[in-house]
């Protein structure tokens, strides 16, 4: 019987990180008639008004924004919004690539989103069909189909638990008592686990996921290096790079290069345990 092949999970942040921008930059704001600037700064005045947590207060604006301009703020409509998201050179062709310089070095690959923002946009982009699973903020819609109170709120602290469910394989987020039950064996050790992040609202996930053996990586946009340089300075992650998901980029060749490493490593312990047998 063929032993199954090591895991590699590969956790991304979604806006900054994979798309360019924030994903309600593209349409959803400007369909209020709104600027972008405007939308997030009254969010900031909701949360300094009234103590309502960040994400909680975006999610919120959301839905009051929409009442006001008479948009119904439903799945569907969101889902569509998707198709509007920008992403860096290569991000589309990304997944396919890895997936197959995994296969070759006897590995499979496995991605996912965790991200504080709309789960609905992100699942009407053409790439969501290449996560295993989206963890991002959802709303609870009425029987009448349109939002009306946060289903799931994903804060900057609260994205780490996720980390923890993807390694135990615990990947219903509401199954609490497998998540928090003692294992021994996890379905992907923390050693073969990746963190792509944009900057300071990634920092639990990369700090964990580094002190724990993976590997955390900041994007920065072209000419911003500066955004992430502070990240690698304190030692919060092993390497930047610039927003490039094409071939022979930057991005490309360290990903290779964690690949191949965590391969070997899996591969040797294999043959040690193989040797402890004997």
């Amino acid at each position: 019987m063929a032993k199954n092949k090591p895991i590699i999970a590969i956790l991304y942040d979604f806006d900054k990180t994979l798309a360019t921008d924030d994903m309600q930059n593209y349409s959803f704001i400007p369909a209020l008639g709104m600027e972008p600037k405007d939308f997030w700064a009254a969010t900031g005045k909701l949360t300094e008004k009234t103590g309502v947590e960040k994400i909680l207060a975006y999610m919120l604006m959301m839905i009051m924004q929409c009442k006001e301009k008479n948009i119904p703020l439903t799945k569907e409509y969101l889902n569509k919004l998707g198709k509007d998201v920008k992403f860096y050179d290569g991000v589309t062709a990304w997944f396919r690539r890895i997936n197959a310089f995994g296969e070759e070095n006897g590995v499979d690959i496995e991605h996912y989103i965790i991200s504080s923002g709309t789960k609905e946009i992100i699942e009407g982009t053409s790439i969501a069909k290449e996560f295993k699973e989206i963890y991002a903020c959802e709303f609870l819609y009425g029987e009448d189909g349109v939002a009306y109170w946060p289903k799931m709120a994903i804060n900057y602290t609260a994205k780490t638990q996720f980390v923890f469910r993807i390694s135990k394989g615990v990947l219903d987020s509401s199954d609490d008592v497998s998540l928090n039950t003692r294992q021994d064996a996890k379905r992907i050790p923390f050693r073969n686990i990746i963190y792509i992040g944009d900057g300071l609202t990634d920092v639990p996930c990369m700090t964990l996921v580094k002190e724990k053996g993976g590997k955390s990586i900041a994007i920065y946009p072209k000419s911003q290096r500066n955004k992430v340089a502070k990240l690698m300075e304190e030692d919060r992650v092993n390497f930047i790079c610039r927003g490039d998901y094409t071939v022979n980029s930057s991005l490309d060749k360290i990903m290779k290069l964690i690949i191949t490493q965590m391969a070997i490593v899996e591969e040797l312990l294999n043959k040690e345990s193989e040797s402890l047998k004997k």
